[in-house]
C-alpha cells in the first residue's frame, strides 16, 4: 500500500514553507522560498499578498514533484501562518487593494492612541484579551480603508474581504473561494470575542469595519475546503497562527503546559484549559486552538530581544563569529558569572512593558571577557523567561509542570541547563524543533482520522531533558541580582 502524508504549509514572515509529514509524523521532505520584505517607509513593513501566494504555491508543487509523490497519497494539509499580518482583497477578482500590513509594522500607531482615547482599553483586554496595539489586525483594515481611494465605499457595498494570511490562502486555494479563518488567527485581529466567539460589533464600529468584510470562524481542525491537485481534492483540514501551532505541535494539550520559542525574540504560551484568563501582568490571552467541540486558551508573554541578542555579540560586539560559539565561552567561565546583560534594545516587553529602558551590563570588572559577556547574554534569555513565567503562574494559578522548548537557540545546551536551572522545573527539547509546522500538520492530520492527540504525544520523541541542579538559595540569588539590574535598565530616557 502506497504511502499517505499530510503537507504542511507554513507560511512565514520571510519565507513561505511547505512539508511532507507521514503517519509516524515524520518529516520526509522540506521545500522553502523567501519573498521580499517591502520597507515603504520607517516603522512600514509590507508583503506583497500576490508573492506570498505564488511562493507558497511554489513550494507547495516543487515538493510533490520533488518527492515523487501522487496526488491520492496526501491525506489532508494543514496551514501555519504569520499571525496579525493582514490582507483587503476584492470578492469579485481576488485582487488585493493594497499590499499586505505585516505584524510587525507601527504606522497605526495614531490609531491605537484614538482607540485608547475613547476609553476602549478595558473593553478590548476583556473581550479580546489583547492590548491596544498597531501588532494587531484591527487597526491595519481601518489604515487601508481610510488611505486607499474608493476602498471604503466598496467595503461598505460587500465588495471587499478581509483576512489574515491563512484566509487569503484559502480563498485562492478553494475553487468555490471559501472565506474563512480559525479561532487562533481571529483571536489575535483585536476584533474577536474570544468568549462569545463571534467578531465584536463595538470594535467593528470604533474602526469603521463592515461586518461583511470578515471571515467564518471556525475551530482549528476543521475541514475549510478542498484544493484541487492535479485533478484530486485534497482536504484543507487544519489552521492555526504559527506560535499556536507550535504550542499543538508539543503536545501542550494539558492545563499548566508550556512552550518557549527560542528566536529573534521569545514566544511563550502556556495553555490554560477551556476557560480565558484574563491578565493582571501585561500578558495577552489568546485562543489556543479549538479541537472536538472545545476552545483551549493559552497566556502568551512576548521577549522582544532573544537570539538578536546573540547575533549583537556577533555583529555589533564582532566578539564572535557565529552563535555556536557562545556555548564554548559560556562553559569556560568558571563558577558563577558575576556579570548581566539586560538586552533591553527595543524597551522591555512583559510584564515589565517599559518602553522607555534601554540594554545594559552590570557587574564589569578589570578581569571581565568575552568569554563572560557571551554567558550574561545567553542567560540573559532564561531569566527573561523566567520573568514571564512568574507572570503567567501568577494569573492563572497554574504551576508549570515542564517546559517544551523549541527555535534556534534551544540547540545550544548551556542556554537549556541554565534554563531549567534557574526555573527549577524540566526543560524538555525534542528531536523535531519544527514545531510550528508540525502543529499545522497534526491539527490535519486529526481532523482526517490519521492521528489522535494520544498519538500525537506517542510521535514526539524527546532529544534531551534538562534538570535543575541549583539549591534554592543560589537560584534565589542569581535571580535577585537579574531583578537589580533589570529595574537599573528602567526609565532611561527621558520621557
Amino acid at each position: 500500500m502506497a504511502e499517505e502524508y499530510i503537507i504542511a504549509l507554513d507560511q512565514g514572515t520571510t519565507s513561505s514553507r511547505a512539508l511532507l509529514v507521514d503517519v509516524q509524523g515524520k518529516i520526509q521532505g522540506m521545500v522553502q522560498r523567501e519573498f521580499q520584505q517591502i520597507f515603504p517607509q520607517s516603522g512600514w513593513v509590507e508583503h506583497d499578498p500576490k508573492e506570498i501566494l505564488e511562493s507558497q504555491m511554489g513550494v507547495l508543487r516543487q515538493l510533490i514533484k520533488e518527492k515523487k509523490v501522487s496526488p491520492s497519497q496526501i491525506k489532508a494539509i494543514g496551514i501555519t501562518n504569520q499571525r496579525e499580518t493582514t490582507v483587503v482583497w476584492d470578492r469579485h477578482t481576488g485582487e488585493p487593494v493594497y499590499n499586505a500590513i505585516v505584524w510587525q509594522d507601527k504606522r497605526t500607531a495614531d490609531i491605537c492612541e484614538h482607540l485608547k482615547n475613547q476609553g476602549l482599553t478595558e473593553h478590548v483586554r476583556s473581550t479580546t484579551g489583547l492590548v491596544i496595539d498597531s501588532y494587531f489586525s484591527g487597526t491595519k483594515v481601518k489604515w487601508i480603508l481610510d488611505h486607499v481611494e474608493g476602498a471604503r465605499e466598496r467595503a461598505e457595498k460587500g465588495d471587499l474581504l478581509m483576512g489574515t494570511i491563512d484566509s487569503w490562502l484559502v480563498w485562492h486555494m478553494t475553487s468555490d473561494k471559501r472565506h474563512v479563518t480559525d479561532y487562533t488567527n481571529a483571536s489575535r485581529t483585536m476584533l474577536y470575542d474570544i468568549a462569545k466567539l463571534d467578531w465584536d460589533n463595538t470594535l467593528l464600529t470604533a474602526l469603521g469595519i463592515p461586518r461583511s468584510m470578515l471571515p467564518q470562524v471556525r475551530p482549528s481542525a476543521h475541514h475549510f475546503g478542498d484544493y484541487e491537485l492535479e485533478g484530486a481534492k485534497v482536504p484543507i483540514a487544519g489552521i492555526a497562527g504559527d506560535q499556536q501551532a507550535a504550542l499543538f505541535g508539543q503536545g501542550c494539550f494539558e492545563k499548566g503546559t508550556a512552550k518557549n520559542t527560542y528566536g529573534t525574540g521569545c514566544f511563550m504560551l502556556m495553555n490554560t484549559g477551556t476557560e480565558p484568563q484574563f491578565s493582571k501582568n501585561g500578558l495577552l490571552t489568546t485562543i489556543a486552538y479549538g479541537l472536538d467541540g472545545e476552545v483551549h486558551y493559552a497566556l502568551e508573554g512576548s521577549i522582544f530581544i532573544a537570539g538578536a541578542a546573540v547575533q549583537w555579540l556577533r555583529d555589533g560586539l564582532e566578539l564572535i563569529e557565529n552563535a555556536h560559539e557562545t556555548e564554548a565561552l559560556a562553559k569556560s567561565v568558571p563558577g558563577e558569572n558575576s556579570v548581566y546583560v539586560v538586552p533591553a534594545f527595543a524597551g522591555l516587553g512583559a510584564p515589565h512593558w517599559d518602553m522607555y529602558a534601554r540594554g545594559a551590563v552590570f557587574g564589569l570588572t578589570r578581569d571581565t571577557g568575552k568569554a563572560h559577556l557571551a554567558k550574561a547574554t545567553l542567560e540573559s534569555l532564561a531569566y527573561q523567561t523566567k520573568d514571564i513565567l512568574k507572570a503567567m503562574e501568577n494569573d492563572s494559578g497554574l504551576q508549570l509542570k515542564n517546559l517544551r522548548v523549541d527555535g534556534g537557540a534551544c540547540a545550544n545546551n548551556h542556554l537549556m541547563q541554565f534554563q531549567a536551572d534557574i526555573l527549577d522545573t524540566e526543560v524538555h527539547r525534542p528531536e523535531v524543533i519544527e514545531s510550528t509546522a508540525m502543529g499545522a500538520a497534526f491539527l490535519a492530520g486529526i481532523q482526517v482520522g490519521l492521528w489522535t492527540q494520544t498519538d500525537i504525544d506517542q510521535t514526539r520523541p524527546i532529544d534531551r531533558i534538562f534538570k535543575s541542579t541549583f539549591d534554592r538559595v543560589k537560584r534565589k540569588r542569581l535571580y535577585d541580582y537579574w531583578k537589580k539590574a533589570v529595574e537599573r535598565s528602567k526609565g532611561w530616557l527621558d520621557h
